[in-house]
């Protein structure tokens, strides 16, 4: 819990995506994924992994986007009430509450 009284969580499917993308050269971090995840989780962050749950609702979501681990963290955000910060507009499309995360 952070001090504003807000619960963080990253998805198994972001630190899947994270890892992906820093191994084909895609995404630069200031340490190897693995540190920079754990560094997430002693943070504070809470893990959430993806159920099967998850993955059943990726089948009522319209087909608006086509990258896979966006879907299922669209569907992990609604079947479990969060909001997911992003700085992908067509995230917001879909019926989930969001954040900006431009910069």
């Amino acid at each position: 819990m952070f001090k504003s009284g807000v619960s963080l969580w990253l998805s198994a499917a972001s630190a899947w995506e994270l890892i992906i993308k820093f191994n084909a050269g895609r995404l630069k971090l200031g340490k190897p994924p693995d540190e920079t995840i754990t560094q997430l989780i002693e943070s504070g962050f809470q893990t959430l992994p993806i159920t099967v749950r998850h993955a059943l609702a990726i089948g009522a979501l319209p087909s608006r986007h086509a990258d896979p681990f966006d879907r299922i963290l669209v569907a992990q955000a609604q079947c479990e009430d969060l909001t997911i910060v992003t700085a992908d507009e067509l995230i917001a499309s879909y019926n989930v509450r969001t954040m900006d995360a431009s910069v």
